[in-house]
Formats: C-alpha cells, sequence, structure tokens
C-alpha cells in the first residue's frame, strides 16, 4: 500500500516571520493527519524550516544544482541541502522548465545528485495546454520520464517520487478533473511497470495541478494518485491542513 504524501511548494514567498508562524500552523495540525507531510521552502529559508520541522513535517527544496561543487556561482549542492536535512527536492518544475529553459538531461542529472545525497526526487512531469489541446499528453509525459530512465536506469526510480503537473492547471484555478488526472497517473504507473512492475506499483504519484480544500478528496480518491504537490494552498495553513485531512 503506497503512502500518501501532500507536499508544499511555496514558491518565491515568505519571510522569517511568515514561515516560523505557517511552519507552526502545519506541525500543529499534521501531527493529527494520516498522511507523509512535506513543504519545499525556498533555498534561502531551508535553514530555518530546518530547525522548525519535527517528526510530523518533512524539509524539501524546489531546486538543486546538477553539479557536485566547483565554479557554479548561485548554485546549491545536493550535498549542501543534505547538510540541512533535507528530506525532499523538487526537479524539473514546470517553471523551471520554462522561466530558466532546464532540458530532459539536465533535469535527469539533477534528479541524479539528489538521489546520490540520500535525498528523494520529487521529477516533475506534466504538459503545456498547447500540448494536451494537440493530443500529444502522454508522449510529452513519458519523454520526460524516460530521460531519467534512460540515463540512469528504473532503478533510479526507486524510492523516487513522480509529480504530474499539467501546466495549464498551474496557478490558473484550473484544474484537471479526477477522470483526467487519474488517467495520466495510469499511463505514467504503465511506463515505470515496462521495466520493473515492483517499482511502478511503489512509486508514489503526486497530482500537481491546483489542488485544494475542495477538490483533494475526489483527486485523492483515485486509485493511482498517491498525493498532491500543493502551490498556492500551501501558504495557508487552514488549507493545506484540509488537504492533508482530505488524504
Amino acid at each position: 500500500m503506497r503512502e500518501t504524501l501532500i507536499a508544499g511548494n511555496w514558491k518565491l514567498n515568505g519571510s522569517n516571520q511568515s514561515i516560523t508562524e505557517l511552519v507552526g500552523a502545519i506541525i500543529s495540525g499534521a501531527k493529527t493527519v494520516n498522511c507523509k507531510v512535506a513543504v519545499c521552502a525556498p533555498y534561502i529559508y531551508v535553514p530555518l524550516v530546518s530547525k522548525l520541522v519535527d517528526d510530523s513535517l518533512s524539509l524539501g527544496a524546489q531546486d538543486v544544482s546538477e553539479h557536485d561543487s566547483g565554479a557554479y556561482t548561485g548554485e546549491i549542492s545536493a550535498a549542501m541541502l543534505a547538510d540541512f536535512k533535507c528530506s525532499y527536492g523538487l526537479v524539473g518544475h514546470s517553471e523551471r522548465r520554462s522561466y530558466h529553459q532546464e532540458t530532459d538531461e539536465q533535469v535527469a542529472n539533477k534528479f541524479n545528485a539528489l538521489k546520490q545525497a540520500g535525498i528523494t526526487p520529487v521529477l516533475c512531469v506534466g504538459e503545456t495546454l498547447e500540448e494536451r489541446d494537440a493530443g500529444i499528453t502522454q508522449s510529452v509525459v513519458n519523454r520526460q520520464i524516460l530521460a531519467v530512465i534512460d540515463k540512469y536506469g528504473i532503478e533510479s526510480l526507486s524510492g523516487a517520487v513522480v509529480a504530474y503537473e499539467p501546466v495549464w492547471a498551474i496557478g490558473t484555478g484550473r484544474t484537471a478533473s479526477p477522470e483526467q488526472a487519474q488517467s495520466v497517473h495510469a499511463d505514467i504507473r504503465t511506463l515505470l511497470a515496462k521495466d520493473d512492475n515492483e517499482i511502478a506499483e511503489k512509486t508514489q504519484i503526486l497530482y500537481g495541478g491546483s489542488m485544494n480544500p475542495q477538490n483533494a478528496a475526489s483527486l485523492l480518491a483515485m486509485p493511482d494518485i498517491d498525493g498532491g504537490l500543493i502551490g498556492g494552498a500551501s501558504l495557508k495553513a487552514g488549507d493545506f491542513l484540509a488537504i492533508c485531512q482530505a488524504a
């Protein structure tokens, strides 16, 4: 049985005061939920959140360098994140792919960097509205996942997390229907099963397209949706905890 994971992605938001208050409220509520809970903080607040979290809340990073060390000004390595007890790291988020032109190969390398440091990668995949309308959702998602498998092997997915985030549903208020999301999640699991059925069955696949307290229960009821990657709703403790309760 796969454990449900609800992970918040705060993106470019927060301050010392607001994050301290938010983490405190989440921890208070997370003790009563029956799922794994994590928050992905901006780099500069990783040390702060690292001191605040406890066994009920895990810490994640929003990105990582593909490099271990060297002359890469502004980059943060996986080993550095491990120093602050990061349990999760996002790679390939649609905003990184779009705004920073990250390639599938770069995302695969970042995925591997996290694995080597003992941090669970959360591989973000998903299609744009134009790609969905063109009927190529599955081929786009498959390409993004196979970039990791082809370079590092199916074994690299063991213990990792995949997050399906339809780009057209992020921050737009639009959400894939439970049936639409389930269809893509099932396709992802089928793709993994072609190489290793056990890894396919154990891999957590999160939904990351504007999940909120109103639609969380119906999305999480789908057999291949194992949790959520939550954006805006993760900035409000009440909304985030309501999603956790739905799980």
